[in-house]
């Protein structure tokens, strides 16, 4: 009697985990309002970025006049619907100026997101060094640094903005409200940086990188920050967007940026002598202000929830 041939068994297949970026990238692509957030994010960087490309494209500069497009007897007022939206200004113009208000917007784009992301970069630089060496090395370094974010914190900012860019004259206007707003905005994340190094600089693979003779720097660059890194990343994506609003708060207030430099919040400090005769040239810059702070607020929400989940809950 012969037995039946059976086939062969296969070989297990080996089954390849997920690291948590990759589980934190696939649950963010399964999110809508990332993927529009998102989009509309590279769309103004991209304005930004390309604004003396995208203004020569329009066929004017933000500080060309244009008399024609403006109507003289009627205090200067856009000639044609809607601003005077027509096919030589794609966004109408200004009143009494006739300055073309789309390579305003673009060159406002560069301006405001200049200043935001450059003090943001400063605010998380700072702020994660402070935070990191306050965790970590604790004791006097830890009260120092503490009581400074305290004593920064108990500050008035926006007041005390202010007052400096008000004294401060005769200086680069986009570099000195990137340096006050950065002067600021450090603490808020030097306390949440702190608190992470706070539950890692026990964990054991920190330990046994201490034992196995491995100095501070060494420990904090290779396995405390990348543990923060997270909770950084989805942090600073909420900074932004605050950052945008303080620079045109400031340029709104005529603080900031100083004509013809455009800014969208100088635009819309312009804009509010117009707003029932020419609606459009308060739209449009409030427009720009509104759907970038909501783009970074909710991406920088999505990340947090992802990256950061015990933050979200707190």
């Amino acid at each position: 009697m012969t037995t039946p041939l059976t086939a062969p068994a296969k070989p297990p297949v080996a089954v390849t985990g997920r690291g948590p970026w990759q589980l934190a990238r696939a649950e963010l692509r399964r999110r809508t309002s990332v993927k529009i957030s998102l989009a509309v994010v590279v769309l103004f960087l991209f304005m930004a970025a390309g604004a003396p490309l995208l203004g020569a494209l329009g066929g004017w500069s933000p500080e060309e006049f244009d008399k024609t497009a403006i109507d003289p007897y009627l205090g200067g007022q856009p000639l044609g619907p809607l601003g005077g939206i027509s096919a030589d200004h794609w966004l109408g113009v200004e009143p009494v100026t006739g300055r073309d208000l789309f390579a305003r917007v673009v060159y406002g784009a560069q301006v405001s997101l200049l200043i935001a992301l450059t003090a943001t970069a400063i605010v998380v630089v700072a702020g994660t060094a402070a935070g990191i060496a306050a965790g970590y090395f604790g004791g006097r370094t830890d009260t120092v640094l503490s009581r400074l974010m305290d004593l920064t914190m108990s500050f008035p900012s926006l007041i005390f903005m202010i007052a400096m860019m008000s004294v401060a004259k005769d200086v680069n206007r986009i570099l000195l409200m990137t340096a006050v707003i950065g002067l600021f905005g450090w603490p808020g994340i030097a306390r949440v940086v702190r608190g992470q190094t706070l539950s890692l600089k026990h964990r054991e693979y920190v330990d046994a990188a201490r034992v196995g003779g491995s100095g501070p720097w060494r420990i904090l660059t290779r396995d405390i920050l990348p543990g923060v890194a997270g909770p950084v990343i989805a942090y600073t994506t909420l900074i932004v967007p605050g950052m945008i609003a303080t620079e045109a708060a400031l340029s709104y207030l005529g603080v900031g940026v100083r004509p013809p430099t455009p800014s969208w919040g100088q635009m819309i400090a312009e804009s509010v002598s117009f707003y029932d005769t020419d609606p459009m040239y308060f739209i449009i810059p409030s427009t720009c202000l509104f759907l970038t702070v909501l783009a970074f607020t909710l991406l920088g929400d999505a990340l947090r929830d992802v990256l950061d989940p015990r933050g979200s809950r707190t």
